[in-house]
């Protein structure tokens, strides 16, 4: 069985796992049946092979900051084999320095962002206050791209934040855009400082589809991911082996470049 990085999962303490994993099923109107809780992500991984996982929370308040970082710390620090984590940022932060300060003292590798959860667009003040921050942290950003409802996440405004911040590793969700993945190629791919995700895309996309969007932005800069609890990674892997990729595409985009990107394992 291939090795597998799964480099979108979102993780929630247990006593509110159940209210956050409603949320999204509202938020998205999607059923699903994972409970967002680390045991249930390391079952599911199992099904596919998965050895590592990419872990983080997103904060829709500043005050949620420090205790998500913590807990994501924790789960690390419980399973520091497979989970690397990152910490979350609120663009309303009164001290991001600190908020930063205190993501690496925890251990985190990065950061997570959501502009449609937190309300802030990627080319806006609030956004570019944070890569400021961040800059010259080596702390990549995972951030949610994409959604025809809003415009906070849009190509359009991710990228500027990509041409303004050249210095900082971004990981864009869902090709670089969720249910705008030609508009989101057209526009991003090549970018120097990007990588994307296929996480919560395939289910919307022809095997074909994908195939072109893949090499569009290069087989060497996609990660595979299930944006768990969103999905189950064994229907996701089913779609990807659908796609009619190369053996070694498969290897990169399953774990080669999530684990250059993070330095794990053989990569550190």
């Amino acid at each position: 069985m291939q090795k597998v990085i799964n480099a979108h999962c979102h993780i929630y303490p247990e006593k509110i796992a159940a209210r956050a994993v409603e949320g999204i099923k509202k938020f998205y109107d999607l059923d699903m049946s994972l409970n967002g809780m680390t045991d249930d992500l390391i079952r599911d991984g199992s099904e596919v092979g998965a050895v590592h996982y990419l872990v983080h929370s997103v904060a829709t308040t500043p005050e949620q900051v420090r205790s998500i970082n913590s807990f994501i710390s924790e789960e690390v620090r419980s399973h520091p084999d497979i989970f690397t984590g990152f910490g979350t940022l609120h663009p309303d932060s009164e001290d991001l320095e600190s908020d930063i300060d205190e993501l690496v003292a925890l251990g985190l590798k990065g950061v997570k962002l959501h502009p449609d959860f937190q309300q802030f667009a990627l080319n806006s003040d609030k956004a570019y206050r944070m890569g400021e921050a961040l800059r010259g942290r080596d702390l990549p950003i995972l951030v949610h791209c994409g959604d025809p409802r809003y415009e906070f996440s849009n190509p359009d405004q991710f990228k500027p934040f990509l041409e303004h911040f050249p210095d900082i590793t971004v990981i864009g969700a869902h090709f670089g855009g969720w249910s705008m993945f030609d508009e989101a190629a057209d526009k991003l791919a090549g970018t120097d400082n990007l990588y994307v995700d296929c996480s919560s895309s395939l289910y919307l996309l022809e095997p074909d589809e994908a195939l072109k969007l893949i090499r569009r932005f290069g087989a060497d800069r996609v990660l595979w991911a299930t944006d768990y609890p969103m999905w189950e990674a064994k229907a996701e892997m089913a779609r990807f082996k659908k796609i009619g990729l190369t053996t070694r595409e498969e290897e990169l985009i399953l774990y080669e470049n999530a684990a250059r990107l993070l330095k794990i394992n053989e990569f550190k």
